[in-house]
């Protein structure tokens, strides 16, 4: 979308803030900007009774425990499903992209004709993604019987497919190693990709020798085995993946599972709030966003256009206009003045300027960005440390943080020495771009790396002097251990896309009409029983039996088939004596 109604003047609104109003009867009214404006617009009495959410995107991070009931709280206080607020942002989303294609195509775009493209953190667990798959059924985006029309893809694999196709001129190079488009590294961090751009536009009729080719030039440096890092860092997490290219048809192969951790540029707005809590106090805080919802909506718009001005070599302050009512009710709230409360803190950095702002020193700014751009430095640190990544030779720092010069620096300062650091130019939007090459072309990723182990739970004939005392079940005169854990892939593992698991299983008992099967994952590799600790059920397999037929026959036997390679992990059953085979979704919401 190029233009999202209502967007922030100075700030280049290519995306839009996550953000949604619900009416006082909990119906969908607006999102992005035209939800924040209209709630500020709104009498502070009548607002109260409003659902304003934002930034609801990282709670399926954050939430240990996700499940089709967990609750989001609104600027309110009050509690709506989460379930509720992604469908309605996920449908709207619907709508604005099938009314955007009817328009520019003259004819009417049924959501039938498209196929949608989500993108989700690759560190989110299994139960997130299928979460907002739920959500997307919800919002009529897909349905499960039409599971195909909707594809879950990981934003830093988006990334790295957008990247493979880039030229030259469509990057910034960080590194000190080669100038690029006659660029040196120097020039390039901090001058800001305006005058990037126009040095590109200038010199680009004299790159009459650039190739369109399907993979970019970048690609052609690279050869059989080379390493690449993308680092995506977006609002809400950092995500790092490491892939190799496997030639002929450049195709990548995942080569270390995704890491990374909730250090995005909201981070930098905690800080924010942080210091504030400092000068103000956090009790008037906590207050001043229940009861004044829209003025605190407006100081954290006011932050985000000057954090986005932070810049390693900036000189001068940075000026934040404090909104009347943060004035008014302070004043109200402590019985003394705002300017007061700055004189009385200890906070230096952190001025009242004349004007009625917060004037910030640039190194009072660098500080707020410094707490998450270090647990981004540290975790690309760790990564370097494994042997299969030390070989790296570029790294492509992509996502809307990517944009903060202060982050680029740090990434050069770090890694410079290491390998090649590149910024695609639309950085915000290289996630957006390589979902729409994925959605053309999912196969792509060829060899993923299992996050977890999985295995189902099964019993085994008891094994003396093997298996533990506790653990032996008699059943008819059969001697049976419990609690097997049966190992279907192990984490780190690397699996082909589509790759499937065949086990076979025989029910206890030859009349048994439905059999259900366990399905439980660990972070550890060496998994032997269920029982383990750190071992938890994520899904259960459920299989009719009824309905093959008139007497069930003497032995029967359950082959079970799991997918995995894919975002999501698929399982299926065959009933070996009628051929009935069954499909079996694995449900990650519901333990």
């Amino acid at each position: 979308m190029r233009r999202w109604e209502g967007g922030d003047p100075g700030v280049s609104n290519q995306k839009t803030p996550t953000t949604i109003l619900l009416t006082p009867e909990r119906k969908f009214h607006s999102f992005g900007y035209a939800a924040r404006d209209f709630y500020h617009d709104l009498d502070p009495n009548e607002a109260k009774q409003w659902l304003y959410l934002e930034k609801f995107k990282m709670k399926l991070h954050t939430t240990g425990d996700l499940t089709l009931d967990t609750d989001l709280t609104a600027a309110n206080g009050k509690k709506i499903k989460a379930l509720e607020i992604f469908a309605y942002a996920l449908q709207y989303f619907k709508e604005q992209a099938l009314k955007e294609l009817s328009d520019q195509a003259g004819s009417e775009f049924e959501n039938s004709d498209v196929r949608w493209v989500i993108t989700v953190p690759a560190i989110w667990k299994q139960p997130a993604k299928q979460f907002m798959r739920q959500a997307a059924y919800q919002a009529g985006l897909a349905s499960p019987e039409n599971a195909e029309q909707l594809i879950i893809a990981l934003e830093p694999e988006a990334a790295s497919i957008y990247c493979r196709k880039l030229r030259l001129h469509q990057m910034m190079e960080l590194s000190s190693k080669a100038a690029v488009n006659g660029y040196s590294s120097r020039d390039t961090v901090g001058a800001g990709f305006a005058q990037a751009k126009e040095h590109v536009r200038r010199n680009r009729q004299s790159r009459t020798f650039l190739v369109e080719n399907v993979i970019g030039e970048i690609w052609s440096e690279l050869e059989e085995g080379d390493k690449y890092v993308v680092v995506d860092s977006g609002g809400g997490t950092v995500d790092l993946t490491v892939h190799q290219i496997r030639l002929p048809e450049g195709h990548l192969k995942e080569l270390y599972k995704a890491t990374g951790g909730p250090y995005g540029s909201l981070g930098v707005d905690y800080e924010f709030e942080k210091l504030l809590c400092k000068i103000f106090g956090e009790d008037f805080i906590e207050q001043f966003k229940i009861k004044r919802p829209a003025a605190w909506v407006d100081l954290m718009i006011a932050f985000e256009s000057r954090k986005r001005a932070a810049a390693p070599d900036r000189t001068n302050p940075l000026n934040i206009t404090l909104p009347f009512s943060f004035i008014d009710y302070y004043k109200k709230f402590r019985g003394h003045s705002v300017e007061h409360a700055l004189r009385k803190s200890n906070v230096d950095f952190v001025k009242w300027s004349s004007q009625g702002m917060l004037r910030m020193s640039p190194d009072a700014m660098n500080a707020l960005f410094k707490p998450t751009i270090d647990s981004i430095i540290e975790h690309l640190r760790d990564l370097f440390q494994k042997p299969e990544v030390s070989t790296v030779k570029f790294l492509f720092l992509v996502g809307g943080f990517a944009e903060a010069p202060l982050l680029q620096q740090a990434v050069q300062a770090a890694f410079g020495d290491k390998c090649r650091i590149i910024i695609p130019q639309d950085v915000g939007l290289t996630i957006l771009k390589g979902a729409v090459l994925f959605g053309l072309d999912p196969a792509v990723i060829k060899v993923r790396r299992s996050p977890l182990t999985y295995g189902v739970g099964v019993l085994n004939r008891y094994v003396e002097g093997k298996h533990p005392p506790e653990k032996l079940l008699v059943k008819d005169g059969t001697r049976w251990c419990t609690d097997v854990f049966d190992k279907f892939i192990a984490a780190d593992q690397s699996v082909a896309l589509g790759e499937l698991v065949k086990r076979s299983y025989t029910p206890a008992k030859p009349s048994q009409l439905v059999i259900v099967i366990n399905v439980y994952s660990s972070e550890r590799d060496n998994v032997s029983f269920i029982t383990d600790p750190g071992v938890r059920k994520c899904g259960t397999l459920r299989l009719d039996l009824t309905g093959t037929g008139g007497t069930a026959p003497a032995r029967r036997e359950i082959q079970t088939l799991m997918q995995f390679g894919d975002t999501e992990i698929k399982a299926m059953a065959v009933d070996v004596a009628t051929s009935k085979s069954v499909k079996v979704g694995i449900d990650f919401l519901n333990y």
